[in-house]
């Protein structure tokens, strides 16, 4: 048992139904607009696991535009799924260990003109 009382097989279970996209679906090029409860996002798919991120946090600290990593998307504590990028009512984790509230909405613009 871990936190609240749930089983790791039913947060993992959980996650299938979760709004979300995977870091294995986008190319180089691809932006993803994060809307979560305190701020907006962009992010632009770099090469090799990084990204250049706009908004939000990186703003405040005047570091926009800067180059990241992600480690994945959280609950909070110390689950993460690090296959994905954004989904809709988990935190955003970056690789400077920044961590946003939780996210309302993902929009991905497609590099190549497909939405």
């Amino acid at each position: 048992m871990i936190g609240n009382g749930h089983k790791l097989e039913k947060i993992v279970e959980s996650t299938s139904n979760l709004s979300q996209v995977r870091k294995a679906d986008l190319q180089f090029g691809d932006m993803v607009f994060i809307k979560t409860r305190n701020s907006l996002y962009s992010i632009s798919v770099l090469e090799s696991d990084y990204y250049l991120v706009c908004g939000g946090w990186f703003d405040r600290k005047g570091l926009s535009p800067t180059k990241e990593s992600i480690s994945g998307c959280t609950w909070g504590g110390s689950i993460i799924k690090v296959d994905t990028l954004a989904a809709c009512g988990l935190r955003l984790e970056f690789g400077n260990r920044v961590l946003t509230t939780p996210i309302q909405k993902v929009y991905v613009l497609r590099g190549n003109g497909k939405n």
